[in-house]
């Protein structure tokens, strides 16, 4: 998905985006981190807000489950980095304030604190749609394994993550993340990647892509140009639970991850 420094226009391109994957047959439609416009400005409220209503009506308009990618949220004085989830009849379904905020110093290369910015979320967020549940994570949240494993101990089928991952890291771990965590959750795993300005220097890592519970690859986009559109048979789930039972026979008397209360 393109990007632009006009949020009108970002937001105009998100609606089309939605009604053209509906046309195509879509039942659930995943949009990237930041597709509205850097995080950085124009916070706003959860559910009232300018995206919030645009994606609402779009869901309900094209019958979709939209997952709204990310958008700068405010809650009183608290600032997130938040993925809202639209039912197809535009009800707020979910609502996941990222948990785990980019911190990294990379010397001569790249230099982030996410957390001067924005606070961090402290809940697992999941959603049932047409009968399947869906755990969401957004980002760096994909690097904690505790977290995805207690969506999928949760009974989540499908794992979505709106993701911006830098180059530096993202070319050494957005392929390995994702097929790991498909393949020792065993289920699939939808990594969402960034929107893009083709007017100025592409510095986030790309290539969106769709894994299935054995860690195969199904479908990735060249740098996000395009969309992907894919039918995601989750019968594969159980077979592959079956054919390699270590949900089963893990060691629950020695060892578990086991969720807090917040």
């Amino acid at each position: 998905m393109l990007w632009c420094p006009d949020k009108t226009k970002n937001l105009a391109t998100a609606v089309k985006e939605i009604h053209k994957a509906k046309q195509r047959g879509a039942q659930l439609v995943a949009l990237p981190e930041c597709y509205k416009y850097e995080h950085n400005i124009d916070w706003e409220e959860v559910p009232s807000g300018e995206a919030c209503r645009a994606l609402s009506e779009a869901a309900a308009e094209a019958g979709v489950c939209v997952v709204g990618g990310t958008l700068p949220e405010r809650d009183g004085s608290a600032l997130y980095n938040t993925c809202t989830v639209w039912d197809s009849d535009g009800s707020l379904l979910a609502r996941h304030r990222k948990m785990h905020l980019y911190d990294i110093d990379i010397p001569n290369k790249v230099t982030h604190r996410e957390s001067e910015l924005v606070s961090a979320g402290d809940q697992i967020t999941t959603f049932v749609f047409n009968g399947v549940k869906i755990g969401l994570g957004i980002c760096f949240d994909i690097c904690f394994p505790e977290m995805v494993e207690l969506m999928a101990q949760d009974g989540c089928s499908l794992l979505i993550f709106p993701s911006d991952f830098h180059m530096v890291t993202g070319s050494r771990y957005w392929e390995a993340l994702g097929r790991t965590r498909a393949f020792e959750n065993q289920l699939w795993v939808a990594l969402v990647g960034p929107a893009r300005d083709p007017d100025t220097e592409y510095k986030s890592w790309g290539h969106s892509m769709l894994v299935d519970p054995w860690g195969t690859i199904k479908a990735e986009l060249d740098e996000n140009v395009g969309t992907i559109l894919e039918d995601i048979d989750f019968n594969v789930v159980e077979e592959v639970r079956k054919q390699w039972p270590v949900r089963a026979q893990r060691r629950t008397d020695v060892y578990n991850t086991v969720r807090k209360s917040s």
